[in-house]
């Protein structure tokens, strides 16, 4: 295969990307999260893992402590994430999502399905099945975090 051929394939598995990541903020707004970017997404699901901080976010991001600190604040002002006492360190606040932001993420994953879902209704189950198995052998398992 030519290099052209495998620039041509990284394109496409790209493009794949940001239809979902433009699907997810548009199923999103359709249900009543207009104020969620795909930044927010890529926030929730480290702080839906569980007692995540802001440097713990921060690293999961790929951004600095100030960076995160801010998006925590937007996230927190519009009533996606709390802020609570860590119990082994008074000086650190986890972060978890408040019941809009579960519901956020709920809506995330309708979302990201119905964008999916296109993509079967295209290929048919069969050719989608077979993708679905190439992605799985070929893509690393890790966590989910912005290619920023």
């Amino acid at each position: 295969m030519t290099a052209a051929a495998h620039w041509t394939s990284a394109a496409l598995l790209l493009r794949a990307a940001t239809q979902l990541v433009e699907g997810v903020p548009a199923g999103l707004a359709e249900r009543g999260f207009p104020d969620v970017r795909p930044g927010h997404g890529f926030a929730f699901s480290r702080i839906g893992a569980g007692d995540a901080t802001v440097l713990e976010l921060a690293d999961h991001l790929g951004v600095t402590k100030q960076a995160a600190s801010q998006l925590v604040e937007q996230l927190v002002h519009r009533g996606y994430v709390t802020r609570t006492v860590n119990p082994r360190d008074a000086r650190v606040r986890l972060l978890r999502l408040s019941s809009r932001g579960r519901d956020c993420t709920l809506a995330a994953e309708q979302a990201a399905a119905e964008t999916i879902a296109g993509w079967r209704y295209h290929l048919g189950d069969a050719a989608f099945e077979a993708l679905n198995a190439a992605l799985t052998s070929v893509v690393a398992p890790g966590p989910l975090r912005p290619a920023w």
